[in-house]
């Protein structure tokens, strides 16, 4: 750093209110742009401590000690091949002369230029110093690139009302910003540093809240009484995450006074929202009519989000209670007006959600089945009735092949498969009625959902209203997966459905577009077959299901499973799981997805093992040395041949310990089955260090090789233990 002198450094743009969604994010890149721009330029340290400011009306950034100017720098400058800027006399030519005075140097410095090797030549270079960037400079700089950087979802153009320059017509000169700015504040220290954007210049003035500002402007004295100032005079929390803990704070503090044990939904997103809503918040309690309650939760809680941005209050079993929170922007000594207000604009918006179910269950949801054909899924992929019908049939599918993984299969499990399967049918068949509903479209998010409200009240069969609830879990990540049997048939159907289809007509995610969300529907799979170790294959499963789309799509198997392996092994590190621990798992391609943690967890306790280095390190020799035999090696042993006391002894070894790993392998118990192979350690170590695989007799050859082949299948029948070795 410069030794000249230093200070904070406070930067503010003051606009009309910023989109609420996007605030976070446009004061974070605020801050960390403009403060990077001049820790590049030498004015700040690398390490200066950097503090966002966002409200709904402002973004700013607090530095800490930037200098008034950065250091100047020595640089080094290239200039031309010694052979162009110097004659045979060592003069300098009309070329050297000519690129001195393009950097602001004469004659006079010809003797002092450096000559040094550049490539097969030599070349002149000129020392100079770089004079370093005045605050001023380097902060007009950081805050054009800071400007022009901001990630806004949507600009605005507007008309300048005042400015100066060459060309500048009051109300005819446009600008392109998030939001009409009003204000610049730029202070180091206490002294304002002279800069403009957006046709605004510098100050120290800035505004406070619109009603209760104590005073109007806020005249800020210096850097660091900035956040002070504006809560004090201007009654605005000018921090994003202060603001947000306040309203947290005051969040629970309302709750407990509206009862006991009652607390507001938990919401990150709302929460952000509403932070960026409001400069000072007062939490307020309102309440609704109780025979609102009669409507679903989900529908009230919606609407009281979504369109009003109130917190409803939840009991202990997370029932809604006719009493939510407003997140208010202003604080008058008698809260009663705005209170009032609140609840009589929810209550139409409550009526609308009690009308739409009413309405909604004057019909049956197989009465709406017809006209899911007039709904367009993909314009090649058909209707949403064509599609529940592939649903259905996939559905079908997936439960014979879970009753074919099943061992033993009794009397009994055939009457649960029998029954499983008609619910499924019946499930798949409604599940996606509920598009055509009041409710739904006037909230989308609530698809599934209402079906399964309207499922039981048409009292259909035990099982399968929840299935059809929940036949689009799991919606994101840690969500909850379906909660019966028929619910993970037709979830699992429906996301098959989808991935299987538009694999199948191209539409392949790419980079990071991927706007039918087939990563998301990629992992849902994974985690119903993972998470309730189905006993199904997951390629067997894809090629059953193949048949629901006829002629309509081309056959994906092959991009679909290697899509969903990644998807696998992504998932699987974030785990926990080593890259190494993966690798050699999914190496196997395991058709059951539910057997790969046992695969995992019986890897690592392997590895663990002192016998397991050498043993990873001898299958990756093995393995090589099949990969470059003639043609195919079988597994096959004659003891005739065993001529060294050391491939005698491996075989023995192989003889002993093979049953015991295949039979624990065909138990399930992988654990057991690889620990039983450590007992090779040293056959193995023997074998390698005593007996030449390659001999020159081919009948010894290849019966060495059929011994190796056979320790290769034995050892790696749970993971390739090769991808073990360091």
């Amino acid at each position: 750093m410069t030794t000249a002198h230093t200070a904070n450094l406070l930067v503010e743009l003051f606009v009309e209110e910023l989109p609420p969604k996007a605030l976070r994010k446009l004061g974070d890149a605020f801050a960390t742009t403009l403060a990077d721009s001049l820790k590049a330029q030498g004015l700040a340290a690398v390490d200066a401590a950097v503090t966002a400011y966002a409200s709904p009306r402002r973004l700013a950034v607090h530095v800490a000690q930037v200098a008034a100017k950065a250091a100047d720098q020595a640089v080094q400058l290239k200039l031309m091949p010694v052979a162009v800027g110097l004659d045979a006399n060592g003069q300098a030519t009309p070329a050297l002369l000519k690129k001195l005075a393009a950097v602001g140097a004469g004659a006079e410095v010809v003797p002092s230029l450096k000559r040094l090797p550049d490539g097969k030549a030599e070349a002149l270079f000129f020392d100079s110093v770089k004079a370093g960037a005045t605050l001023a400079e380097g902060l007009q700089k950081a805050l054009d690139e800071t400007i022009a950087k901001l990630p806004i979802p949507k600009v605005m153009t507007y008309q300048l009302e005042q400015g100066e320059g060459a060309g500048f017509k009051p109300g005819w000169t446009s600008v392109n910003f998030v939001r009409p700015a009003h204000g610049l504040v730029a202070l180091h220290g206490d002294q304002v540093v002279e800069i403009g954007t957006l046709g605004l210049k510098s100050g120290r003035a800035t505004q406070g809240h619109r009603f209760e500002a104590a005073v109007n402007p806020v005249v800020i004295r210096t850097a660091d009484t900035y956040a002070e100032q504006l809560l004090a005079e201007g009654a605005v929390i000018a921090g994003f995450e202060a603001r947000r803990a306040e309203i947290v704070r005051q969040l629970a503090a309302a709750a407990a006074q509206a009862g006991a044990n009652l607390k507001p939904i938990e919401d990150d997103a709302l929460l952000d929202e509403v932070t960026a809503l409001v400069e000072r918040p007062n939490v307020l309690i309102g309440k609704f009519e109780e025979a609102f309650l009669e409507v679903p939760q989900e529908c009230l809680i919606l609407t009281m989000k979504a369109n009003q941005k109130y917190f409803p209050l939840l009991n202990t079993e997370g029932k809604l209670t006719h009493q939510f929170l407003v997140v208010s922007n202003i604080s008058p000594a008698d809260p009663s007006a705005i209170i009032q207000g609140n609840e009589r604009v929810v209550r139409p918006r409550l009526a609308d959600a009690k009308f739409f179910f009413d309405q909604d269950r004057k019909k049956t949801l197989a009465s709406r089945l017809d006209g899911l054909a007039k709904v367009v899924y993909h314009g090649k992929l058909g209707s949403q009735g064509e599609r529940a019908e592939r649903v259905r049939a996939i559905a079908h599918e997936i439960v014979k092949q879970w009753s074919l993984g099943t061992v033993p299969f009794t009397a009994d499990q055939k009457d649960h498969f029998d029954v499983l399967d008609s619910k499924a049918q019946e499930a798949a068949r409604l599940a996606k009625a509920d598009l055509l509903t009041d409710m739904v479209g006037e909230f989308p998010e609530l698809q599934g959902i209402m079906g399964g409200y309207y499922a039981r009240h048409e009292g259909l069969r035990d099982g399968v209203a929840i299935a059809i609830e929940d036949h689009y879990k799991p919606r994101f990540a840690g969500d909850a997966l379906p909660r019966n049997h028929t619910g993970t048939v037709v979830a699992l159907a429906d996301k098959l459905e989808t991935l299987i289809g538009l694999f199948g007509i191209g539409q392949l995610p790419t980079g990071d577009k991927d706007p039918f969300a087939l990563r998301r529907h990629a992992l849902g799979v994974i985690r119903i077959l993972v998470e309730n170790k189905l006993p199904v294959q997951l390629p067997a499963l894809i090629q059953a299901a193949l048949s629901a789309f006829g002629e309509l799509i081309q056959d994906p198997s092959q991009p679909l499973l290697t899509f969903f392996a990644d998807r696998l092994a992504v998932s699987l590190r974030e785990q926990g799981y080593s890259a190494q621990e993966v690798d050699a798992v999914l190496a196997l391609s395991p058709a059951r997805l539910g057997d790969v943690p046992r695969r995992l967890e019986a890897v690592r306790a392997f590895a663990a093992l002192p016998e397991a280095a050498s043993l990873a390190a001898a299958n990756k020799r093995v393995g090589n040395i099949l990969k470059k035999a003639d043609g195919e090696v079988k597994a096959v042993v004659d003891t005739a041949l065993l001529k060294e006391a050391a491939e005698a002894a491996l075989y023995e070894a192989l003889q002993a310990a093979a049953p015991v790993a295949q039979q624990a392998f065909e138990q399930g118990d992988y654990t057991a089955s690889l620990k039983a192979l450590a007992v090779l350690k040293g056959p193995v170590d023997a074998f390698f260090d005593s007996v030449m695989v390659n001999a020159d007799d081919a009948a010894l050859k290849a019966n060495r090789l059929g011994l190796l082949a056979t320790l290769h299948g034995a050892m790696n029948q749970v993971a390739d233990l090769s991808r073990l070795a360091a």
